[in-house]
């Protein structure tokens, strides 16, 4: 007999959320068959589903987007990304979820899908070295820091910037707007640094991560640099990352990281069965 196609719901249809649709209607129709659009904004979610050309997938609620799913794909960065998720979980629906920042202190979600028997991806995203990190962490790691460096674009809407009272077109040359703690970052740039909470997550050492966001108007792209200091040895990468065509607030690799988490979870799936 052959095996249903696993059906894929996405949440969230802004830069990642529709280049991850793309992919499955495109790259994992073998495997996988798109039956879920919904978005805060009705708009996104109607227009990506026209584009796609499956305009019976476009949800007028996540309960639905949720009903009509086996996996669902979390793209949407907002207030609301835990409870979502742990929707998802309780319906034991597997899940991948891209805003690794709001999963910072969600423990009990790991435990709820451990015991659903439902799986939660956590993409590496815009940063090079997690199997690394992880690999450290079975011993001891000392110390991580984190300095991400974007150009003005990637603030523009930043909520923490006008706070700050930040002028980014007075900055005229490298700057340091932030210098925390993961929880910090997180709370501060929910929308920009979800790859310290990704470190923290992969490192079990989120006490001793200290993270650094600068702005560089001479910049054209994102990078990420990691330095991290422990029983292990010394190790340092950086990732420098063309920003989405999408949004300037996304790195390219972000998307292309989820895209590739999906597509080897449903190869394994595939090998396995």
């Amino acid at each position: 007999m052959q095996k249903r196609k696993t059906r894929i719901g996405i949440v969230g249809c802004g830069a990642i959320g529709s280049r991850i649709a793309k992919s499955v209607v495109n790259e994992l129709k073998s495997q996988c068959a798109l039956t879920g659009l919904y978005d805060i904004n009705p708009a996104k979610s109607r227009n990506l589903a026209r584009r796609l050309r499956r305009r019976n997938t476009n949800k007028k609620s996540l309960a639905e987007l949720i009903r009509s799913c086996d996996f669902l794909v979390e793209a949407i960065n907002s207030d609301e990304t835990a409870a979502i998720i742990r929707k998802a979980i309780k319906a034991r629906k597997s899940v991948l979820a891209m805003s690794i920042g709001k999963l910072l202190n969600a423990q009990d979600l790991f435990r709820l899908a451990e015991k659903n028997k439902s799986s939660i991806l956590l993409p590496s995203g815009a940063i090079a070295g997690i199997d690394a990190i992880k690999a450290a962490s079975l011993v001891s790691i000392d110390h991580i820091t984190l300095t991400t460096r974007k150009p003005p674009s990637g603030f523009i809407k930043s909520a923490y910037i006008r706070q700050k009272g930040i002028n980014l077109n007075a900055i005229k040359g490298e700057k340091v707007i932030f210098d925390g703690t993961v929880g910090q970052a997180v709370k501060a740039f929910p929308e920009n640094i979800n790859v310290a909470a990704t470190l923290a997550l992969a490192s079990g050492v989120t006490s001793k991560i200290r993270v650094r966001i600068m702005i560089d108007p001479a910049l054209k792209q994102n990078s990420h640099e990691v330095e991290a200091i422990g029983e292990f040895g010394r190790m340092t990468s950086r990732t420098e990352n063309v920003i989405c065509p999408d949004s300037p607030k996304t790195s390219y690799l972000a998307a292309l990281s989820a895209i590739r988490t999906l597509k080897q979870y449903f190869q394994a799936v595939k090998v396995g069965t």
